[in-house]
Formats: structure tokens, sequence, C-alpha cells
């Protein structure tokens, strides 16, 4: 499935440089729903890594001029670089299975010829209901109802329509 990108060069560099290094890592969080079609907004990329101490996730960040800032008090950890700024690292998904279960399930898209794992929606609804925070019950209905247009649409597809 090809997908319009929703990032910049910058963000789809450090992208590339993830999966060339291949790391086990998932878009997650609104910006996976709006890669799969919902009209969402959102701020930040948020970013599911398995390892963020291996060697492979490591050489990705270097190769995009980018640090890893492990977790300091209250700190979550950080990614540091104008070219990814916007990423956000994700340690746990509220009311999702482990990272190994969810990422064997991820939908592959495919952004400028290179393909990016990302949570399925039902998973974001899943995690989104789990969490319960006013801003997830406020983006529920939208995530649902994209959904539902995008179930309805891939049964169009399969009936040859």
């Amino acid at each position: 499935m090809a997908a319009h990108s929703i990032f910049t060069d910058k963000e789809e560099r450090f992208l590339n440089a993830l999966v060339d290094n291949e790391v086990e890592f998932m878009i997650v969080g609104l910006s996976a729903a709006l890669l799969q079609g919902a009209p969402a907004v959102t701020q930040d990329i948020d970013l599911w890594v398995r390892d963020t101490s291996s060697a492979g996730f490591r050489r990705a960040l270097k190769q995009v001029g980018a640090v890893y800032v492990p977790p300091i008090g209250l700190n979550p950890p950080l990614l540091a670089g104008d070219n990814v700024r916007l990423f956000d690292l994700v340690g746990h998904m509220s009311g999702l299975d482990s990272f190994e279960r969810e990422f064997a399930a991820a939908l592959r898209i495919e952004i400028r010829g290179v393909q990016i794992p990302v949570l399925p929606l039902d998973r974001i609804i899943a995690s989104k209901e789990a969490a319960d925070r006013e801003k997830d019950r406020l983006v529920l209905p939208v995530l649902r109802d994209a959904a539902l247009a995008r179930s309805a649409e891939q049964s169009r597809k399969k009936k040859g329509r």
C-alpha cells in the first residue's frame, strides 16, 4: 500500500536510516492514524522502538546527526537533533500487547519506496481507549469513523469494485 508522505525530507531520512539499520520500530499514535487515512491533527510523531540501546538504533541516529537522551528522573527519553525534533519515543502503549506482538502485526506502509512499520488503526483505537485521557476520548470518534471507512474500502477492493 502506498501513502502520500506526511513527513518532511528530514523525518523521512531518519525513518529510512532506521529501516536501513534494521531497527525494529513502529510509527504509533495519531501519525500512524494519519498514514491510514484518519482526518486527525498531531504535533509529533510517536515512535515505538524495541531497543533504544541497539547498535542499529545508535547508527541510525548518528547518520542523521541526532542523539538519544536517556530518561532522567521524571523526564522521558528524548531524541535530540534537527532531523528528529518532532519524534517522541514511546516506551509503552496502554492497552496493547508487547512490542514484539504488535510489531509482528504492524502494517507496512510504503513511503517513497521504503516500507515503514505502522501500528494498525484498530490497535491505535484500543490504546487510546485504554489510556482514557481526555484528548484521546475527543479523537476516538474520528478514529472509529476512519476505521469503518477503511474497512468498507478494503471490502470494496476485495469484491473488485
